[in-house]
């Protein structure tokens, strides 16, 4: 809306005067405090306050704070999963903002040096940075002042929260600093932390206001115990190997690890590490090269791997544990260090060769490359799920909601065929990243769009003279997981704005499977995880989201091929129902280049079906049963009304959230854990910005899991056992939001209730049972 001069004076004048307030306060607080500095918090990790920091302190703030102030999406860009993150403090600064023109800095923890450079960069400290004695540490403390407003201004007894209160990722955001609060303590005293739930019990906030008013000690870091150092020496003599195949080698390894989280299969699961780039070698401090992507210009001659201890609390929404051991290390010797092939040159850091791993990594044998990925498709893929973005619509919307995943065998064509395809099509395969700086992409966008017809045909031509020689389109193209690796076979769920991926084939038959190849699994990787920059700007994002368009369709269409030619067209129909022309016509192009029909001799008159349960049975021996409700540690009495919940579908479906936490209780009181996923229901997932004009209610599904999914529960809901039958019921009857009110009443656990927090701890501690390794 345009504003009159009147107007814009009158903003303007408030402005001043607020920015005179906060002037004035913090004026007041240097004479009551003195000035502001940074200050050294740290203490020995033996010492009175490392130890209880670690034992009580730390623990408590990943149980009530860290669940909203990590990642990305952490209100204020206040992190508080570790002490960098603590004492870095808070930024007015958004790091989702979807109109961005241009790029903007980035701001992870490694992205600066002191929190000197934080200050520097605009960010504000959350802990007392004045005089250091115990009125000044609450007084002047954010952190404090946060923590007893809530405490003085509980949140009314009442099962909703006003309107006042702001919850979705794209709320206004409150960035208050110590100079302004007195005024946020005046006009909303209700928004207290944690926000928007109940406050935390006596003996917490005395803890918190006691390690607070001490100046928040923080212990240094230690030397890992002597086990753990040797695995890391070991490693970090292969990732760091003088000779230009190692380098090579090594580089790729970084580019498609840099977000797990490593342990050593061998050893108890004390410590994980991080993969970074620094400019130091093994046996000396890391320094770390903060990079915007993980193949940018490092700016040194050298770069050397490093395993770096992780100091901050696991979150489920970035936790992605790789493990380090025997078995790989022999995989990544037969694949790469010890195969026999050589390298001549390293590649550039420059963007467009950098950017697409088909230029770069040309010398690496493409067979050896997708083994590797492979070998951990459900880390791979994970990484589009968990890394670059932790929630985000418009960047999800490009999927459905739920999926199966298959993989095309490895050995398709032979080695030296596909190394030297791919090299013939590297420049038909450049990723969007290369263009990152591009505001409006529409010139790029027609580029990537004629590269993809160019590729597809040469590609489905290669795939027309392999199965011209002897070969079938069967299910022997499918990826078996080699007898053993539970990665063949995945399900991947979109929860709107997050998503999950789970090894196995959980659920009922879904309405769409994918089948990726190494160069779809290459592309993802590079698309979404390293080449995704969330500090990037509209024209970056939004090229980034309609390339994917590609390879979704790709996938999809690589899984129709076996399915009866005339079932391929109906099913691309069905998944595609008002979409515009040129997606419904991707189909018709793709079998002008491909004319082969399936070898699989179908008989019933729902091949799709039919299709899914001779997959699932190709791979039974590899797929995992953890989440299915028919696993052995699910009473029959839960199976039976369980199941019936998983058959609710349509306007009951529509109803809830996307995805609710289920606790039964059983009659000797031990206490299970489930989780209901609500399946969003679409005539086609083509639209950019308009999903609301796609979604189709009517077609909602629910999917009941064993355990836990899902990193943004949108309910909690607690039901004993002799309660199960009519619990189903209820929600099977749901037909209004007044319905699902109702229902809240008798079974959920609101923010607002008073058993909220001891709720919550629960089902974290039945998570942690029930998934150790992953549990964040």
């Amino acid at each position: 809306m345009r504003r009159t001069p009147k107007k814009f004076l009158r903003v303007a004048v408030l402005g001043l005067l607020l920015s005179g307030c906060a002037a004035l306060i913090a004026t007041h607080l240097d004479d009551l405090y003195g000035n502001a500095h940074v200050r050294d918090r740290a203490v020995a990790l033996d010492s009175s306050w490392g130890t209880r920091f670690n034992n009580e302190i730390q623990p408590l703030l990943e149980k009530r704070c860290v669940v909203c102030h990590a990642c990305y999406d952490a209100p204020c860009q206040l992190q508080l999963s570790s002490p960098a993150g603590i004492e870095r403090g808070l930024s007015k600064e958004l790091v989702y903002q979807g109109t961005r023109l241009t790029q903007t800095q980035p701001s992870r923890l490694s992205d600066a040096l002191s929190i000197e450079a934080w200050r520097a960069r605009q960010f504000h400290p959350v802990l007392n940075e004045r005089d250091q004695n115990e009125t000044a540490n609450r007084q002047a403390g954010l952190l404090y002042r946060t923590l007893e407003l809530k405490r003085r201004n509980p949140l009314p007894a009442q099962a909703l929260l006003s309107k006042d209160f702001s919850l979705g990722l794209d709320h206004a955001q409150q960035c208050s600093t110590i100079e302004e609060f007195d005024a946020l303590e005046k006009n909303q005293p209700l928004w207290g932390m944690p926000y928007g739930l109940s406050e935390l019990a006596p003996d917490e906030f005395t803890a918190l206001a006691d390690w607070i008013a001490a100046g928040a000690p923080m212990p240094k870091a230690t030397a890992l115990p002597t086990a753990y150092g040797e695995r890391v020496a070991r490693w970090e003599a292969l990732l760091n190997r003088d000779d230009i195949k190692s380098q090579l080698i090594n580089r790729y390894i970084y580019e498609h690890l840099f977000l797990g989280h490593f342990y050593f299969d061998d050893l108890p699961v004390t410590y994980f590490f991080s993969l970074v780039r620094s400019s130091t070698p093994p046996g000396v401090d890391i320094q770390q090269i903060p990079t915007r992507r993980p193949y940018d210009e490092p700016g040194v001659a050298r770069v050397y791997y490093r395993l770096q201890p992780l100091r901050e609390s696991l979150l489920s929404k970035t936790h992605m544990p790789y493990a380090l051991g025997e078995k790989r290390w022999q995989n990544w010797h037969q694949w790469f260090f010890d195969a026999p092939f050589e390298v001549t040159t390293l590649p550039s850091y420059k963007i467009d060769v950098a950017s697409n791993p088909f230029i770069a990594f040309e010398q690496l044998p493409a067979q050896s490359r997708y083994r590797f990925m492979l070998d951990h498709a459900h880390f791979t893929i994970n990484g589009f799920i968990k890394g670059p973005v932790c929630r985000g619509q418009v960047a999800l919307n490009v999927i459905n909601d739920r999926f199966w995943v298959f993989f095309v065998r490895p050995g398709l064509p032979s080695r030296q065929d596909a190394a030297r395809f791919l090299a013939q099509q590297s420049r038909h395969l450049t990723l969007p990243a290369e263009s990152a700086g591009s505001i409006l992409p529409i010139a790029s966008w027609l580029q990537y769009s004629q590269n993809q017809k160019a590729y597809l045909k040469a590609k489905y031509e290669v795939a027309d003279s392999i199965l011209s020689d002897k070969r079938k389109l069967s299910l022997g193209l499918i990826w078996d997981g080699d007898g053993a690796n539970p990665n063949a076979a995945l399900t991947v769920f979109r929860h709107f704005d997050s998503a999950t991926v789970i090894q196995g084939l959980v659920g009922k038959p879904p309405k769409t499977a994918w089948v990726i190849d190494y160069p779809i699994l290459e592309r993802i990787h590079y698309l979404l995880v390293a080449g995704f920059d969330v500090y990037g700007n509209v024209g970056h994002h939004l090229l980034t989201r309609l390339y994917m368009d590609f390879l979704r369709m790709e996938s999809e269409f690589n899984f129709l091929m076996l399915l009866p030619r005339d079932e391929q067209e109906k099913e691309w129909d069905d998944w595609y129902t008002d979409a515009p022309w040129q997606v419904r016509d991707y189909a018709k192009n793709n079998r002008q280049y491909f004319d082969h029909d399936t070898d699989i001799v179908y008989k019933t008159a729902t091949p799709k079906l039919e299709l899914y349960k001779l997959l699932a049975q190709y791979l039974k021996p590899v797929l995992s049963n953890n989440f299915d409700l028919r696993h052995r540690d699910v009473p029959p009495n839960h199976r039976l009304w369980l199941t019936q919940l998983d058959s609710v579908t349509g306007i009951p479906a529509s109803i809830l959230p996307q995805t609710s936490v289920l606790t039964v209780e059983d009659n000797d009181d031990a206490t299970r854990l489930y989780t209901v996923l609500h399946n969003n229901g679409h005539s086609n997932i083509s639209s950019l910005l308009n999903e609301e004009s796609t979604r189709r209610p009517e077609r909602d599904t629910l999917t009941v899991v064993r355990g836990l999914l899902g990193a943004y529960p949108g309910a909690y809901w607690n039901v004993r056992e002799t309660d199960l039958a009519r619990f189903v019921k209820d929600l099977a009857a749901l037909r209004s939001e007044n319905d699902y009110a109702t229902f809240m009443r008798r079974y959920g656990i609101r923010r607002t209730d008073r058993r909220f927090w001891t709720h919550s701890d629960n089902v974290h501690a039945l998570y942690q049972r029930q998934a150790p390794l992953e549990y964040g």
